[in-house]
């Protein structure tokens, strides 16, 4: 049952509001020098020191205040961040109410403290056809009134995203003055209803939704990838029209597997709509 944000507690918010994302960039680089170059590049992009920028900004945005950060960067490749945090004593109602989409990485907002924000990178590449693929997954839980939410789109612009699957959950109950359960202190019937619209219109957009389990699930895919964004250590110009082709057809099913979750037979992405200018 969603109530409204006038619901008088008794005691603490003990709801836990979980977001996880896998976050996908993917490229072509021509070969194995390249490849490497390209999970050299990934890492120093974003290491360790980058990655708790991002998420201390994240902890900016929901408005928790940071407890602790852990962070690594691993041989040989890959980084991770974990930070603890807490809600401020006092929240301003105007940052925790509603479901208007949060800012986006230039209107960064302030203040941060209870729960974590945590991020794990995974560059790799194919080992014979060139395709490269960089991901990020990151996890923002949090206890009380602050909302991971609010960090959707700062998080998506965040990095050169392909395609990213979400999922949001709310755990727990929390009890009013007069002892009633309450399971969720929000609407929500979609994790879309949080995007702002430049994001949605960018990307084609599936639901799978547990209404009765508060559980939400989003996957997004980039609508109209221009082939000549996805070169690495080369130029469109580079190659001929027969070989622009048949990366067109690599990256299409590299996108497309990852975005259906199976792998696919040689034309089956094609015939599911997705295609590079």
């Amino acid at each position: 049952m969603v109530q409204s944000e006038k619901l008088r507690l008794h005691g603490f918010n003990n709801l836990t509001k979980s977001l996880s994302f896998n976050i996908y960039d993917v490229c072509y680089a021509r070969n194995a020098e390249q490849r490497q170059a390209y999970i050299a590049y990934i890492d120093e992009v974003y290491n360790a020191e980058r990655l708790t920028q991002i998420l201390t900004q994240v902890a900016n945005i929901i408005g928790a205040n940071i407890l602790n950060i852990a962070r690594q960067d691993y041989d040989p490749q890959g980084a991770s961040v974990t930070i603890l945090i807490a809600e401020e004593d006092e929240v301003e109602e105007s940052r925790v109410a509603g479901a208007a989409p949060g800012p986006l990485p230039e209107t960064v907002l302030a203040h941060l403290d209870k729960s974590h924000i945590t991020v794990h990178t995974y560059p790799e590449t194919h080992p014979e056809n060139g395709v490269s693929t960089f991901r990020a997954d990151i996890d923002v839980s949090t206890c009380g009134v602050i909302s991971p939410l609010k960090a959707l789109n700062f998080l998506i612009h965040s990095f050169d995203s392909d395609i990213v699957t979400m999922d949001y959950r709310v755990r727990g109950f929390t009890r009013d003055v007069e002892g009633r359960k309450h399971f969720i202190d929000h609407e929500i019937n979609s994790i879309q209803n949080y995007l702002s619209e430049d994001t949605k219109e960018r990307y084609h957009m599936i639901d799978v939704n547990v209404y009765q389990e508060h559980m939400f699930h989003t996957k997004m895919l980039l609508r109209e990838p221009k082939l000549r964004n996805y070169f690495f250590g080369d130029s469109a110009e580079d190659f001929s029209e027969d070989d622009k082709e048949q990366i067109r057809r690599q990256l299409r099913r590299e996108m497309a597997e990852i975005f259906y979750g199976r792998n696919l037979q040689p034309g089956q992405e094609v015939a599911l709509g997705l295609d590079f200018k």
